[in-house]
């Protein structure tokens, strides 16, 4: 959703006759590039920061201010040597053993991955990280290391890399793998890959993540997933809990090819999705035929709050994103609830049959 300023963090305030909002608007200004359109998001940050001192918060409080925001600028300029390439993330469980299938699979689907042209991210750890990375090989490898009490060694394809990033915080390593993420592959695993499984599907569900490709793979003759997904059938599904166009949010895979395949297929004609004054915007590499917007408005009309679906051109609003200036947008006023048949509608637009002959 678009950034709406806090008013609280906003409003003017002063301490022993210092006007503090002059001085953090002088200190921003002092930095930040006189065209950024981020001049007042700097601002409420800095006025963020001025507030807890203000209240002299607790050590531990302060502790975690700091440790957070060293923790993010860090990895945003870690990977702005990567932003230009697709990147997948891989769940999937430590204890895997090298002479496992499930091992292979993942080694199988690294080496898919990097053909498709896809980063790969994991946690940076043994079993199935471990596996990936192998096959991806260190070009196309991003590991996402925690920094534990106890040691904590990144395997070998990653280690004493630039492509391994280190965080202090689990939730700030966790904000990351989704943050990065085009797509998502959950191998099976315990705890830890079902909670992800799980904290994956709730942000794409409410719309806090972007819609991405979700595949479950598992190793063939294996129903680890299936089982899991009987479950949610059943137990969730069938007690109203979740929609049942929720269920389209994963697809299940049974070797590395089909689940590179799976992803990209959301990527033939499918790019990105951004809000724009109360519009839902989905980028396009190719324009829909007549017949396709015409199928739209008829079969998606449950996803608009108004009105029906158009295409547009880049427009001046969006000058904040001019790399994608080619693109073609399909826009619509989206109900922001019904994330599982926007991913079908997300699926409709990737059938060449539905793009303009010449797009």
């Amino acid at each position: 959703m678009p950034y709406e300023p806090d008013d609280y963090l906003s409003r003017h305030f002063q301490t022993s006759g210092i006007d503090l909002s002059g001085k953090v608007a002088e200190l921003a200004s002092l930095v930040v590039p006189p065209a950024s359109p981020n001049l007042p998001l700097y601002q409420e940050m800095l006025t963020t920061v001025v507030r807890m001192a203000q209240a002299d918060r607790n050590r531990w409080d302060a502790k975690i201010m700091l440790q957070t925001l060293r923790e993010m600028e860090l990895a945003f300029s870690a990977l702005e040597q990567f932003k230009r390439r697709r990147k997948v993330t891989v769940f999937g469980s430590a204890r895997t053993p090298t002479d496992h299938p499930t091992y292979r699979l993942a080694r199988e689907l690294g080496q898919t991955l990097a053909r498709l042209d896809l980063m790969v991210i994991t946690g940076a750890g043994g079993g199935i990280m471990a596996a990936a990375h192998e096959g991806a090989g260190l070009e196309n490898s991003l590991g996402f290391n925690i920094t534990l009490p106890f040691e904590q060694g990144a395997n070998a394809t990653v280690h004493g890399s630039g492509n391994l990033l280190s965080f202090h915080f689990f939730f700030l390593r966790k904000l990351f793998f989704v943050k990065e993420a085009d797509a998502l592959v959950l191998c099976p695993g315990g705890f830890g890959t079902l909670d992800e499984a799980l904290e994956v599907l709730t942000l794409v569900q409410t719309g806090k993540s972007p819609l991405v490709p979700i595949v479950l793979l598992d190793e063939p003759g294996s129903n680890y997933w299936e089982e899991a997904l009987r479950y949610i059938r059943e137990q969730l599904l069938e007690r109203h809990y979740i929609l049942p166009s929720d269920m389209h949010l994963m697809r299940v895979a049974h070797s590395a090819e089909e689940a590179g395949q799976e992803i990209a297929r959301f990527y033939r004609n499918f790019h990105s999705t951004r809000w724009l004054k109360g519009s839902f915007l989905i980028r396009m590499n190719h324009p829909l035929n007549a017949a396709a917007l015409k199928t739209l408005d008829k079969e998606f009309a449950d996803l608009c709050l108004s009105g029906g679906y158009s295409q547009k051109d880049h427009s001046e609003a969006e000058s904040d994103e001019p790399e994608f200036c080619e693109l073609t947008r399909l826009a619509f006023h989206f109900n922001a609830r019904d994330h599982g048949r926007l991913r079908e509608l997300v699926d409709f637009i990737n059938l060449p049959q539905n793009w303009a002959q010449n797009g």
